[in-house]
């Protein structure tokens, strides 16, 4: 499995494993998490995936039964999660609103409820989950400086930010933002021209893509983008998901795909999309296809 720098002591894997619907599967026990852990690190991928509210504030704890239960895990691995989005659940009873809370008191405690969820004294990175409207930069960029400096976060990122909110946080810094987690897939390319993804290409910031499948959307694809990704996925002797995946692979800016399935049939194939050969004709053939006609629209000058 390829590995990606997000700075010059820190990296994680190509793929990366996430743990978002984790306490959404039938099954929930340490074992059976255990062995989506298992299966991702045979093949290479190191690095999972986690949030503050995943399963309403439950993800962290499960996979942390799994840590607790076997210590020498935590040094094989790298965890990621984030913080800043606050819902009326058993945690945050007092609440009546679902809002965004990126204020250091916030921040902080919430690291703090993650730490100690995940049986760990550091994260290897932390993502600020959502751009907050109501932002203080200087208080968000202070404590996530903070953060690195106690220890409790070795790198920090942001997801889901447009290019604006990634320089406003960044102006507030010391340290640096090392990566923005956003979705990307043929299902959603809007950041391929909108601007999001030049933005990061440029300053050659690291890029996560969540829900790399569109939400299982392009495994049901019945249409032209379905036939297009059965084509190369037989001409390959892989599975559609694989294609979908090498997709973002290819491009340039090593884009990160986050898998989120909880199947172990396809967690045990997730790196075969690393095998896949999709030069620019077979890119640009997936990328036209995600268009309701099939075609793209080229402008005269």
């Amino acid at each position: 499995m390829e590995r990606v720098n997000l700075s010059s002591s820190s990296s994680i894997s190509r793929i990366i494993y996430g743990m978002w619907r984790l306490a959404d599967d039938i099954n929930t026990s340490s074992k059976h998490i255990s062995d989506k852990v298992n299966l991702c690190l045979g093949q290479g991928i190191t690095s999972f995936d986690q949030a503050a509210v995943y399963g309403l504030y439950s993800a962290e704890a499960l996979f942390g039964e799994v840590l607790k239960a076997n210590p020498s895990l935590r040094h094989k691995i790298e965890i990621v999660s984030k913080c800043g989005i606050v819902n009326p659940s058993d945690r945050y009873a007092g609440v009546s609103v679902s809002h965004y809370d990126t204020s250091r008191e916030h921040i902080f405690n919430s690291v703090d409820a993650s730490l100690k969820n995940m049986a760990t004294d550091y994260l290897d990175l932390l993502l600020i989950h959502r751009q907050d409207p109501f932002l203080d930069h200087h208080e968000t960029g202070k404590a996530l400086d903070d953060l690195i400096k106690s220890g409790k976060v070795k790198e920090v990122g942001v997801s889901n930010f447009k290019p604006w909110d990634f320089n406003l946080l960044q102006s507030a810094m010391k340290s640096h933002l090392v990566t923005n987690q956003i979705e990307m897939s043929l299902a959603a390319t809007d950041s391929f021209t909108n601007g999001d993804l030049a933005f990061h290409q440029e300053r050659a910031t690291t890029i996560m893509a969540w829900s790399p499948l569109g939400g299982g959307k392009l495994m049901k694809d019945k249409g032209i983008l379905g036939k297009a990704l059965k084509k190369i996925a037989v001409n390959q002797n892989v599975d559609i998901a694989a294609v979908a995946v090498a997709w973002l692979l290819a491009h340039p800016a090593r884009i990160c795909p986050v898998m989120g399935t909880n199947n172990l049939n396809r967690i045990a194939k997730i790196s075969d999309a690393m095998n896949v050969k999709m030069d620019r004709e077979s890119w640009f053939e997936l990328y036209t296809a995600s268009f309701n006609d099939g075609k793209l629209q080229w402008r005269l000058p």
